[in-house]
């Protein structure tokens, strides 16, 4: 989706004068979210597993599940349910159940995930 310098959506072809469509504008936004919130996941898996973690892709609730085991034995010996949030998303109701449930759920805020200098 074409921006202009301040980051604002531009709502008119800047070659034919002609005005964007409301829907295409938010199919466009819609697909830009989900690029951000896939490359701010993919961020996320990528450093769980340099840490030492397994990290499993899971259906409901939540994004990861990510086990940590014993050198030696194979045991696990932490668990973690993930979440990976980018921007400024909010829970759905099923992550906010989720999260009210288990004490091991954890909420990551990735707020640039287009920034690589943190990895």
């Amino acid at each position: 989706m074409p921006r202009d310098i301040y980051g604002n959506l531009i709502k008119e072809d800047i070659w034919t004068g002609k005005k964007i469509p409301k829907k295409q504008i938010k199919k466009e936004v819609i697909a830009e979210n989900r690029r951000t919130g896939k490359l701010g996941e993919d961020n996320i898996r990528a450093r769980l597993e340099f840490q030492g973690y397994e990290v499993e892709r899971t259906p409901h609730g939540k994004d990861f599940i990510a086990r940590k085991r014993q050198f030696i034995t194979g045991r696990v010996i932490q668990t973690k349910h993930i979440e990976v949030k980018t921007g400024k998303a909010k829970l759905s109701r099923l992550q906010q159940k989720t999260k009210k449930n288990k004490s091991n759920y954890q909420v990551i805020r990735e707020q640039n995930p287009y920034d690589f200098s943190n990895l």
